[in-house]
Order: C-alpha cells, then sequence, then structure tokens
C-alpha cells in the first residue's frame, strides 16, 4: 500500500471547516432582514451552506476509516481502533464542554440546553461506531465496505420514520442523539449515514489507489454519481414508488435532502481531486489539519461558550450584508491565526489523556 498522503482529504477539510466559520458568522450577526430568498446571491450562500455539513462528516469518516484500514496493513490496527476510541470520547467530551454555562452553574441555574447535541458530539459517537462496526467484521475490508454502503443507504432511505421523532420517557442525555425534540441540531441519524458513505469510500481508496488511471476514474465517477444523486435520485425514488407502491419511498422522493446533499459532496470531492496538486499548499493543508481547534475558537468567539458572552450576545443581529462579509473574512483570519499559533495540538491532548488514564491505572 502507498503511503503517498491523499492531500485532496485537507483540502477538503479546510473548505468545510472555512464555509462552516463563513456561514455561523453570517447566520448569527447578518441582519434578518436582508435575508431575501429572492436574492440570487443570498440563495446561492444559503445553498453553499447546507452542503457545509454533510462534506464534512462525509470527510471524517472517509479519512478516519482510510487511516483505520490502512493500519491493518501496517500491524498497528489495535492501535489505531484505541486511538479512534479515544478520539471520539475526546469530541463527545469537548462537545458537552463547550455548552458548559458556567456562570448559570454557579447561581445555581441548570438548564437542559447542556445536553444538545451538536456537531463534535456526532462526529465522536459517529467514529466510535466506526471502530465497533469495524471491529464486528472481523476488519475484512470487503465485509466493512458492504455494510457501510447499505448502512448508509438505510439510514437515508428510512429518514421519513424518525425525521419528527420524539423519546419522552428517556432521558434526555440519550434522546437527543437521536430526536431534535429537544434542540439537538444534529443526531446521529441521519449524519452518521454521511460519516457511513465516507468509510465506504475509504475502502475505495484502499483497495484502488495503486491502480492505474485510478484517480481519472474515481475524478469521473465522483462527478458523474454525483450529478445523478442531484439531478435524478428523486426520480428514482418515485419509479420505485410506482413500482412497489410503498409510501416511504414517495415521502424520500418529495424531501430529497439527504441523497442530493450526498451528490453535492461527491461532486466537490471530484473537483478536489481533480486539481489536488495546485492546491497542495501548506497553508491550505494546515487549516485542514487544525479543524478541531479551529471548531472549538470560532464556537467561543462567536457564541461565548462557556462565559456566556460572544459576538452573538455583543452585537447580535444586526449587521447589513457588507458588514457580515467583510467580517467574516476577518473573522476567518483571526481563528484560523489563533488555531495555528496559540492552541496546543491534538497530540498534545491525546498525550495528556493518555497520562491521565495512566495514573488511574496505577492507582
Amino acid at each position: 500500500m502507498s503511503t503517498n498522503r491523499l492531500y485532496f482529504i485537507d483540502a477538503v477539510r479546510a473548505f468545510a471547516i472555512l464555509m462552516m466559520l463563513q456561514g455561523h458568522f453570517i447566520d448569527s450577526l447578518m441582519d434578518v432582514s436582508y435575508r431575501d430568498n429572492s436574492n440570487i446571491a443570498f440563495r446561492c450562500w444559503e445553498y453553499l451552506r447546507g452542503i457545509t455539513a454533510p462534506t464534512f462528516f462525509t470527510i471524517s469518516g472517509l479519512i478516519f476509516s482510510y487511516l483505520l484500514i490502512k493500519a491493518k496493513h501496517t500491524g498497528t490496527s489495535q492501535k489505531r481502533m484505541r486511538k479512534g476510541l479515544l478520539r471520539g470520547l475526546m469530541l463527545i467530551g469537548i462537545g458537552y464542554l463547550l455548552r458548559v454555562p458556567l456562570f448559570q452553574w454557579l447561581i445555581g441555574e441548570f438548564k437542559t440546553s447542556f445536553f444538545v447535541i451538536d456537531v463534535l458530539q456526532c462526529i465522536g459517537l459517529s467514529l466510535i461506531l466506526i471502530v465497533v462496526i469495524y471491529r464486528l467484521t472481523c476488519k475484512k475490508t470487503l465485509l466493512f465496505s458492504i455494510l457501510m454502503l447499505l448502512l448508509g443507504s438505510l439510514i437515508f432511505i428510512i429518514e421519513p420514520l424518525y425525521r419528527y421523532l420524539e423519546l419522552e420517557n428517556i432521558p434526555l442525555m440519550f434522546s437527543n442523539y437521536l430526536s431534535k425534540a429537544n434542540g439537538s441540531v444534529f443526531t446521529i441519524i441521519p449524519w452518521f449515514g454521511y460519516v457511513c458513505f465516507g468509510a465506504f469510500i475509504a475502502t475505495l481508496f484502499y483497495r484502488y489507489l495503486e491502480r492505474p488511471r485510478f484517480k481519472l476514474a474515481t475524478v469521473s465517477g465522483f462527478f458523474v454519481f454525483g450529478m445523478l444523486l442531484i439531478h435524478k435520485s428523486s426520480w428514482l425514488f418515485m419509479t420505485f414508488y410506482y413500482w412497489l407502491d410503498l409510501n416511504l419511498l414517495k415521502d424520500v422522493a418529495y424531501y430529497n435532502y439527504l441523497f442530493t446533499r450526498l451528490g453535492n459532496v461527491l461532486v466537490i470531492f471530484s473537483l478536489f481531486y481533480l486539481v489536488e496538486k495546485y492546491i497542495k499548499q501548506p497553508l491550505v493543508l494546515k487549516i485542514g489539519q487544525k479543524t478541531l481547534s479551529i471548531y472549538v475558537i470560532h464556537f467561543i468567539v462567536i457564541y461565548g461558550s462557556i462565559t456566556g458572552i460572544g459576538l452573538y450576545q455583543i452585537i447580535g443581529q444586526t449587521l447589513n450584508p457588507w458588514q457580515a462579509i467583510i467580517g467574516a473574512l476577518l473573522f476567518l483570519t483571526s481563528v484560523c491565526f489563533m488555531s495555528f499559533y496559540y492552541v496546543r495540538t491534538n497530540a498534545f491532548l491525546y498525550s495528556g489523556i493518555r497520562k491521565f488514564i495512566a495514573k488511574i491505572k496505577r492507582i
């Protein structure tokens, strides 16, 4: 197996995190009176913003699964799985930490918003599930590949069945991972579906990366399948509905955002992989490798995580479009600069956690 790094993955991660930052900044601070769906620029921005999270989840599943599968070739599977479990737990912990209302807790106010699930918890749990499934498939790449494709498809197809799911008799800490009824922005379903498709793509890279003309076939395949999902997946589900008379398929076709967004993601993958040698720049790669610290910093600055004092509380939704655009550019630059020079690396965090676990074992 080639040890060459797939640089386009870091570039896609950089694109996704930067899109997330500007999307959160503009959405949180631009005056709602400027949100005009008849405006082409606003519609384009809103559509691109909708692609961000699917891209981030899919690329997370791709890179994590690719490294997990490659570890079998080097004989380090157990170490990689342990690291994956540790990273998953760390992401879940950081996700909850960012929602700690410190000052409210100090005065005795305890609100259920602390249990709301967001991106980090969802990705963290997804990584843990990937490790568990990979272990249950006995590290057989083909079986893992087929299972990921089927599981991702199933999660997307049955989305109407859990779209308005409410789990009133289950504690919030657990129900919020499945239901949006209590304010969760991201839930494990359907978002784990994108991670599954990313894992499936990772198996293709693992098995065929060294084949002749692999890149040409992959770029073409991503683009063609992406366009088909965008423009023809609803038609396909309606065709199956007429054949099978299954209302679930019609419900999917009428609100087909999951497969459409997956098509958008595949098109983005094809474009970035096509121009990989041109975007293999140190700055781009560094941004792609610092997504966690960038996410944490932006969450604190915009939403006032922990302190309750952020740009959203100070400025509010008061900016006009030009102010929002210029502010977003300054915000992106500032957050990236802080993550590069003032934030400890993930390796430092892993080292600290491993030392802490080792102390507990000794005790």
